[in-house]
C-alpha cells in the first residue's frame, strides 16, 4: 500500500511504515496543488499537516484515496464533505497537541499581563524602563474560555491553579462536568460581561467564524484582554483592531490570523498586541506526538484495524471493536437482506435496537446497516464513510430508536424498510454474542444463518414443499446447507429459507415458482 507524505512529519512516526513490509512511504512536501493532484491518483492514503490543501478537486483525482490523515487537529485545509462523498476517511490527532497549545496559552496570557515581549526587547536596546512595562497580576481574575474540550480544559487547569475564576462556554458540556473542573457555565453574553481575559478553543467552523466581532466587543467590560491560539478567523480581526484603539480591548495575544501569515495585519504593529507566528503545536513532543499517532492510525485503518479520531465516521474505540466486530457483520447482512427483500425505490428505513447491544454506539451499527441495503443497489464505492451521505441524496429518511428491552432475545436488532408503499421487515440477533441469526423476515420467526446464498420462498404450508423443492435443487445439483421454516398457523402462509451452496438460474426460480402451493421465490446473496 502506497502512502503519501506531503509535509514534513517527525521520523519518530516514519519508522512506523518502516517496520510494515507492506507499505511504500513516499516524502514528497511541499507540493503544488497541480502537481499534488497528478501525484496522489495512486495513493491508498496520505498524512498532511496544515501546509496541504486537500480541496475538492484534489480529492476527485484521487482515485485510490482511502485515508487522509491530518498531523494535528484542525482539519481546515480539508473538503471534509468532498472526502465523504468518496469515501474517504478523515482523521487527525486531537490529543497530541493538547499539552503544547494549552501551554502557549498560558504563555501568551502571562506575557500578556507582564509586558513580557517588549520588556525583553527594550532591555535588548540597552534601556532600563520599569515604569514603562508596569503589569497586572492574573490572580483573582476572571478568565473566560470558550470551548472546553481537551485544550480548553487543560487552560482551565492551568489557570486555577494561578487562582483565576473560570467562567466557560461549552454547549456540550454537562453541568456536572463543569462542577468536576470547578469552573462555572454561562452564556456568551455572560461570559463577555464578566471575563477580564477571554481565550478560544474552539474548531474554526461556519458557526464559529467571527464568534467575536464587533457587536461582541460591545458587550464586553473595558480593559479585557483576548488570547487565540485556536483558529484564525474565530475572533474578527479587523473588529479587534478597532476594539484595541476604542481602549475597549487593553492587549491581545495571538498565534493564530485571518490571513497567514498576517503580513498586512495592523495587528502586527501594535504595541499592546503580543504575536507569534502560530506556535501553539509547536514543541517537540507535540510533533513526535502526532506523528507516531497518525501513523499508527493510518496503519489501523488500512490494515483492517480500530478506526479512532475519524471526523467522517463514528470512532470506534480500539477495546470495543473486537466486541463491535460481529455486530457489525449482522447489520450489514441485515441491510444487504432487507435491500434485496424490496423491488421499489426505498424511501423509508426505520430501525430498533434493543436489549445487551445498547452496550455500543448504535450509530456506527446504523452506517453499516444502509452500507448493506445500498451496496447491492450500488455495487461497488459504498463504505462507512458514505453511506449515510448516498442514502441523504437519494431522499432516504433514516430513523433509528432504542429500546430497554427485548422481549424474546437478549440483544435484537429489528429493520423496517418502506418503498412505495409497501413495508418489509427483517430482525437479526447474535447467539452466543458472536453466531448471527435472522430471526425475524415480516411476520415469520425464522432461524437463518445470513451467510452466503439464500433461497427464500413464500408458500402454502402443506406436506411435500421440501421434497419439491430439494428435487428441483438436486437435479441441477445444488446442494442445500440448511433450512429453517416459519409459518403464522397450520395450513396457511409460511415461509421457507434455505442456505444455499451454488447459485440458482432464474431458470431454475421459474421451475420452482410453477410448483404446487410456491406463492414467490427470490435468490439473496449475503
Amino acid at each position: 500500500m502506497k502512502v503519501l507524505i506531503s509535509d514534513p512529519l517527525s521520523e519518530e512516526g516514519l519508522k512506523f511504515f518502516k517496520e510494515k513490509k507492506d507499505f511504500q512511504v513516499v516524502v514528497k512536501p511541499k507540493m503544488p496543488p497541480e502537481e499534488l493532484k497528478k501525484e496522489i491518483k495512486n495513493y491508498e492514503a496520505i498524512i498532511i499537516r496544515s501546509g496541504t490543501k486537500m480541496t475538492k478537486d484534489i480529492i476527485e483525482a484521487a482515485d485510490n484515496l482511502k485515508i487522509i490523515g491530518r498531523a494535528g487537529t484542525g482539519v481546515d485545509n480539508v473538503d471534509v464533505d468532498a472526502a465523504s462523498r468518496k469515501g474517504i476517511i478523515v482523521m487527525n490527532t486531537p490529543g497530541g497537541n493538547t499539552i503544547s497549545t494549552a501551554e502557549q496559552t498560558m504563555a501568551l496570557l502571562l506575557s500578556l499581563s507582564r509586558n513580557i515581549p517588549q520588556a525583553h526587547a527594550s532591555l535588548k536596546n540597552r534601556q532600563w524602563d520599569r515604569k514603562k512595562f508596569m503589569g497586572i497580576e492574573v490572580y483573582g481574575k476572571t478568565l473566560g474560555i470558550i470551548g472546553l474540550g481537551r485544550i480548553g480544559t487543560e487552560v482551565a487547569k492551568r489557570a486555577l491553579s494561578f487562582g483565576m475564576k473560570i467562567v466557560a462556554y461549552d454547549p456540550f458540556l454537562s453541568v456536572e462536568r463543569a462542577r468536576q473542573l470547578k469552573v462555572e457555565l454561562t452564556d456568551l453574553k455572560g461570559l463577555f460581561k464578566v471575563s477580564d481575559y477571554i481565550t478560544v478553543h474552539t474548531p474554526l467552523t461556519e458557526k464559529t467564524k467571527h464568534l467575536i466581532g464587533e457587536k461582541e466587543f460591545k458587550l464586553m467590560k473595558f480593559g479585557v484582554r483576548i488570547i487565540n491560539c485556536a483558529r484564525g478567523g474565530i475572533i474578527d480581526d479587523k473588529a479587534l483592531n478597532e476594539a484595541l484603539k476604542s481602549g475597549k480591548v487593553v492587549g491581545a495575544a495571538l498565534d493564530v490570523y485571518e490571513a497567514k501569515p498576517p503580513e498586512k495585519s495592523p495587528l502586527i504593529e501594535r504595541d499592546n498586541v503580543v504575536v507569534t507566528p502560530h506556535l501553539g503545536a509547536s514543541t517537540g513532543e507535540a510533533q513526535e506526538k502526532v506523528a507516531v499517532d497518525i501513523c499508527r492510525q493510518v496503519i489501523d485503518a488500512l490494515t483492517g484495524g480500530p478506526v479512532v479520531n475519524a471526523l467522517n465516521i463514528p470512532t470506534i474505540e480500539p477495546g470495543l471493536s473486537k466486541d463491535l466486530e460481529p455486530y457489525m457483520q449482522l447489520c450489514e447482512k441485515l441491510g444487504s437482506l432487507a435491500g434485496q427483500l424490496i423491488d421499489n425505490k426505498i424511501e423509508e428505513l426505520k430501525i430498533s435496537y434493543s436489549g445487551e447491544i445498547l452496550n455500543f454506539d448504535s450509530k456506527i451499527l446504523t452506517i453499516a446497516i444502509v452500507k448493506g441495503i445500498l451496496k447491492p443497489i450500488l455495487e461497488s464505492g459504498i463504505n462507512l464513510v458514505n453511506a449515510l451521505v448516498i442514502a441523504k441524496e437519494r431522499g432516504i429518511k433514516i430513523i433509528d430508536s432504542k429500546e430497554s428491552i427485548s422481549q424474546d432475545f437478549t440483544n435484537l436488532i429489528r429493520i423496517q424498510v418502506k418503498a412505495d408503499k409497501k413495508e418489509t421487515q427483517v430482525c437479526g440477533t447474535l447467539f452466543t454474542k458472536t453466531e448471527p441469526r435472522i430471526v425475524k423476515i415480516d411476520e415469520y420467526y425464522v432461524k437463518a444463518v445470513p451467510e452466503g446464498l439464500l433461497l427464500i420462498m413464500h408458500n402454502i404450508d402443506v406436506p411435500g414443499i421440501v421434497g419439491q423443492i430439494g428435487t428441483i435443487l438436486g437435479k441441477q445439483n445444488i446442494n442445500i446447507a440448511g433450512m429453517t421454516f416459519g409459518r403464522l398457523k397450520q395450513g396457511g402462509k409460511a415461509i421457507s429459507v434455505l442456505n444455499i451452496d451454488n447459485p440458482v438460474s432464474q431458470a431454475v426460480i421459474d421451475e420452482i415458482l410453477r410448483s404446487k402451493n410456491i406463492l414467490d421465490a427470490k435468490l439473496i446473496k449475503l
